[in-house]
């Protein structure tokens, strides 16, 4: 894949979003496209910098570069999102403003402590928590305001504080 195709991966799926969420999605390809050597993180370092202000200070998106994020990736009215790097998000899957995707702290196993790990074509509406070592299956809808803290089969529309599944899609 080209440096244009990789950094402009995700602009089709954005064609839609008015907001500013297509342009931190390209901000944070083309961050993902510098730290992959080493070379570069050294001659855009400052570029890095910029993505850190910019990105997590004035327009309140903690997406780190670290992320992996499949192409066709959708951050709708991008304020107040939170995503840990260890995340794994899918192809296709839109993200609303004020969604919390992370870690649950766990004293008294290993010390391992894993990130969700979220499938394709996932649509996870605004204010949701999604926290733990779980999974969220392909294609699965998750509503407003909601709390998962268990794994999510593929192909379901789940809701609710804790998420519950409330029917196949």
């Amino acid at each position: 894949m080209g440096i244009r195709k990789y950094i402009l991966q995700d602009w089709n799926a954005n064609l839609a979003n008015p907001t500013k969420g297509k342009y931190i999605v390209v901000l944070f390809r083309i961050a993902q496209l510098i730290v992959k050597r080493k070379l570069t993180k050294i001659l855009f370092f400052w570029y890095l910098l910029f993505y850190r202000v910019f990105i997590e200070w004035f327009m309140c998106v903690e997406l780190n570069w670290k992320t992996s994020v499949g192409s066709g990736f959708q951050l709708w009215h991008g304020s107040g999102v939170v995503i840990h790097p260890d995340t794994v998000i899918g192809e296709n899957c839109s993200v609303r403003q004020c969604t919390t995707i992370g870690i649950k702290q766990d004293f008294s196993a290993s010390g391992i402590i894993k990130a969700p790990v979220i499938g394709d074509a996932v649509d996870i509406g605004c204010n949701t928590v999604i926290i733990g070592d779980i999974v969220i299956g392909k294609g699965v809808t998750i509503g407003a305001g909601s709390v998962v803290v268990k794994s999510i089969p593929a192909g379901v529309i789940a809701a609710g504080n804790p998420a519950r599944i409330l029917r196949s899609s």
